[in-house]
């Protein structure tokens, strides 16, 4: 019993950490969204039955990419509430106008991380903080790497997609219809869906 009894004198293994992988850690560095190969679109259930697809043509971010540590990495993005495109101009002057947007006081929707993370795999979840108008609530957006390459002029890419799913009314967007065979003419869940390239800056000289 004196062997189970006595207090070990052995130091506790170190733990490893974990290995970096040498393609991710080469990612590392700052990023420039490319607007004519992203897109930052939604969709939102329209009269009960049908969803509307809709996208933001001019907007412009950065990401800061860690590939040794992901926790590390951010995001900023500024779209333009002007360039809003539904395929129908009437509806689009509606989303801009101040029933919607309001998109001459409040010119731009912007997003800041405050926190990145890998799932698992090719799986990465961004927080940060959405504003839409003058309301600020914190976001979640699931994304998955869908990779990188140089492209055809030596730009370094990376590519990201994902979506999430918010209520309008949580920003302000409250603006609504009813039906009269019951039921609102917009939903106010929309799912925001976001196809991303970026160009790698060059070093500073």
């Amino acid at each position: 019993m004196a062997l189970f009894n006595r207090k070990s004198t052995a130091t506790a293994p170190i733990a490893e950490a974990p290995a970096v992988d040498p393609a991710l850690a080469a990612l590392t560095g700052t990023y420039a969204l490319d607007p004519a190969h992203s897109s930052i679109g939604f969709t939102v259930r329209h009269a009960m039955v049908t969803n509307v697809r809709g996208s933001f043509g001019e907007h412009e971010g950065s990401l800061v990419l860690d590939g040794t540590d992901p926790a590390n990495s951010s995001a900023s993005i500024d779209v333009k509430i002007a360039s809003v495109d539904t395929g129908i101009a009437d509806r689009d002057g509606h989303l801009v106008s101040g029933d919607f947007f309001d998109a001459e006081k409040f010119p731009l929707m912007t997003f800041r991380s405050t926190k990145a993370e890998q799932l698992g795999g090719e799986a990465y979840r961004i927080t940060g903080d959405l504003t839409i108008k003058d309301v600020t609530r914190p976001l979640s957006i699931d994304l998955e790497f869908n990779g990188s390459a140089t492209d055809v002029y030596g730009n370094e890419r990376v590519g990201f997609e994902g979506s999430t799913d918010i209520l309008r009314s949580d920003w302000g967007l409250t603006w609504n219809a009813a039906l009269e065979t019951g039921g609102v003419m917009v939903s106010d869940k929309v799912k925001l869906t976001f196809d991303i390239s970026a160009i790698k800056a060059a070093p500073a000289a």
